[in-house]
């Protein structure tokens, strides 16, 4: 059984960064693309950020184009999610996803299998 564990979230000042972290309970890591979805209230899952198993191709959701990076250590089962220049509109909570497709749309969360928990992000103005 896969599990992903969030950690990283909390409160922080528009402009402020964060970095969230996906430790993985799988023996090799680099046989799954890895994503980020949020959740604000009332709104759906909406898509962040995936990174490919290599870790070679990268894919970001427009708002956070140039705000955020995702990257992947493969020898620690880790994902990360580094997060500038915050917005109070980033403020949800944030769920890492693994995938074990050869080929997907990394952008729809019913590719992922698996699922963390999800870690809260409150970005005040």
């Amino acid at each position: 059984q896969v599990q992903l564990v969030e950690s990283g979230g909390g409160l922080v000042q528009a402009g402020g960064s964060l970095r969230l972290s996906c430790a993985a309970s799988i023996r090799t890591i680099s046989a799954y693309a890895m994503g980020w979805f949020r959740q604000a209230p009332g709104k759906e899952r909406e898509f962040v950020a995936a990174i490919s198993w290599s870790g070679g191709s990268t894919y970001y959701e427009d708002s956070v184009k140039g705000r955020f990076t995702i990257s992947r250590d493969n020898a620690k089962n880790t994902v990360y999610l580094q997060m500038n220049s915050l917005k109070p509109e980033d403020t949800a909570v944030y769920y890492c996803a693994a995938s074990r497709r050869l080929q997907l749309d990394y952008t729809d969360y019913g590719e992922y299998a698996y699922w963390g928990q999800g870690t809260q992000v409150t970005v005040s103005s």
